[in-house]
């Protein structure tokens, strides 16, 4: 039976205690809980009475000094019967008396991860530094655990064609990162095709999607198209340009490569277009500067 309970003018009804199983409707379908229904959940799995909650929520708010923290009995049942969403304060004694994480009851309420994902999408006037929170610190993504034994970091590759095994990891930076079945690429520590808008050693991401070389007039090297081809011995990015039947492959003016050309596309095939870069700012030794001649000689091998 459901209990009900007389609060000044209002009535407030405390639903019948949970058996802890799923909700399952007459046609079998499961019902997804609502965020009362969890909180009343985790309060019965923990043998707590509301007003125990009461109480233990009036030492906070007394610890504290703080009467916001102060959840009365009524509030309890009006946040479990989803009347209510309880404030920022209440959220904090939740998570104190029932020992869950305050990521965990936000997020009862709010998707969390997408917020954090808008917050890097939308824009803003000025620059501004940015800190990423992680919320599931544990999740576990796909990751590459052993490369091939063949793996040449000098070279441009495809991640996918030199990972060996794939395994899973917690790792919370990278948790929308699925490297099965999105393209990333790696530029070859001997590759200036692009250098110094693409360093060596800069880790792409690319758009299969987009495969059909286009040419337009750009504002500046920052908004011309970047793609990534793949050649019969290896990889190759850059500017790309189309001329009867041939792939042409344009080098930074400030790059020490040549221009290259294939037949296409017998010899060279469009992998996909770069839409992200994951790139140094320094080279990779402990040498603040690489020498121009060094670049040069690096840039003849890598041609």
């Amino acid at each position: 039976m459901a209990e009900r309970i007389k609060r000044g003018d209002m009535t407030i009804t405390e639903l019948p205690a949970s058996t802890g199983q799923p909700t399952v409707a007459p046609n079998g379908v499961r019902i997804s809980l609502k965020p009362g229904d969890k909180l009343r959940k985790t309060r019965l799995r923990l043998g707590l009475s509301a007003n125990d909650v009461e109480e233990r929520s009036r030492q906070l708010a007394q610890a504290h000094g703080n009467p916001e923290f102060h959840i009365s009995r009524g509030r309890v049942i009006q946040i479990e019967n989803s009347e209510t969403t309880p404030s920022i304060y209440k959220l904090c004694s939740f998570s104190a008396i029932y020992g869950t994480p305050i990521s965990e009851l936000i997020e009862l309420f709010v998707d969390l991860n997408s917020i954090a994902g808008q917050a890097r999408r939308v824009g803003h006037d000025q620059s501004r530094v940015m800190q990423l929170e992680i919320h599931e610190p544990g999740k576990r993504v796909p990751f590459p655990i052993r490369f091939n034994a063949d793996f040449n970091p000098d070279h441009t590759n495809l991640l996918s064609r030199v990972v060996q095994a794939w395994g899973e990891v917690p790792i919370g930076l990278i948790q929308e990162l699925n490297l099965r079945s999105l393209h990333y690429g790696m530029i070859g520590l001997n590759d200036h095709t692009l250098y110094p808008l693409l360093r060596p050693g800069s880790f792409v991401q690319i758009d299969k999607t987009q495969r059909k070389i286009v040419t337009y007039p750009a504002a500046s090297e920052y908004d011309r198209p970047i793609w990534f081809v793949e050649l019969h011995d290896g990889y190759v990015c850059g500017w790309c340009e189309m001329h009867q039947g041939r792939l042409v492959v344009v080098p930074h003016p400030l790059s020490p490569c040549r221009v290259k050309i294939f037949n296409y596309p017998a010899e060279a095939e469009i992998v996909g277009r770069v839409i992200g870069v994951a790139a140094r700012l320094v080279p990779a030794h402990e040498a603040a500067e690489v020498p121009a001649q060094q670049v040069r000689r690096a840039g003849a091998a890598g041609d």
